[in-house]
């Protein structure tokens, strides 16, 4: 995930944390495609919300984060939401449980904090307009929550782990973003915020940027792409 606004509680995890570089494979001349991750990306910080929604429900953050990684059974219901084989009414309930909290809209809830980063977004629409084949690779807490209708704007193609029954970092997802997108793997750039997340993309030949914001991601980006990504440069 992206760090954190002014203020980040400290006991909140810093998903940039572990990378050893902002970008990797950079070289080769301009890339043609550019795949990127939703949560966290094209969005405000994920953990961040939940952090939030911890301290309202009255629960250590560090007990919902860590869930996760120490928890396998925790891990095991994540691994089904995200990739379609657990309902959310179902993965709300039981998760619920272990939270010791209140099961309906848990996941609403979660997500509450979530905003559109339109930076990030106005980004990735100049590439898409400016000629570069675009595409959203996406591990999902459900499908509906997504903003379908602008996908058709700013996507050549999509990937939803909910919608494929396999999640990041499966290798087959970025396969298929750079199929959907059209452009081969190679000549794409992929951009997101954990960094785990980009081992399978750099074995496929793609230049990776580990997502931390908008500041540094697009600069990045702009290097790798070869052109401006900035709205009013484009304009002039």
């Amino acid at each position: 995930m992206a760090p954190e606004p002014a203020g980040r509680p400290a006991d909140l995890p810093d998903a940039g944390s572990g990378a050893d570089e902002l970008v990797r494979g950079e070289g080769g001349g301009p890339r043609t495609g550019l795949l990127i991750d939703w949560g966290g990306v094209l969005t405000t910080n994920l953990f961040a919300s939940f952090h939030a929604f911890c301290v309202e429900s009255q629960i250590d953050p560090m007990t919902l984060l860590g869930s996760f990684k120490s928890d396998p059974a925790a891990r095991e219901l994540l691994v089904a939401l995200e990739t379609g084989e657990l309902e959310e009414q179902a993965f709300e309930s039981q998760f619920a449980a272990m939270l010791k909290v209140e099961p309906d809209g848990l996941i609403d809830g979660l997500f509450a904090g979530v905003a559109p980063d339109t930076e990030m977004l106005e980004a990735v629409r100049i590439a898409h307009d400016s000629g570069v084949r675009t595409g959203l690779v996406s591990n999902s807490w459900g499908v509906h929550r997504y903003p379908h209708d602008l996908f058709s704007q700013i996507f050549h193609g999509v990937v939803i782990s909910g919608e494929e029954g396999i999640r990041k970092p499966a290798r087959r997802m970025y396969e298929l973003g750079a199929e959907r997108a059209g452009v081969p793997a190679e000549r794409c750039v992929y951009v997101d915020d954990l960094a785990f997340n980009l081992t399978p993309a750099e074995e496929l030949g793609m230049a990776t940027v580990h997502h931390r914001n908008a500041e540094t991601t697009i600069p990045a980006l702009e290097r790798l792409l070869g052109m401006s990504l900035l709205a009013e440069e484009k304009v002039s």
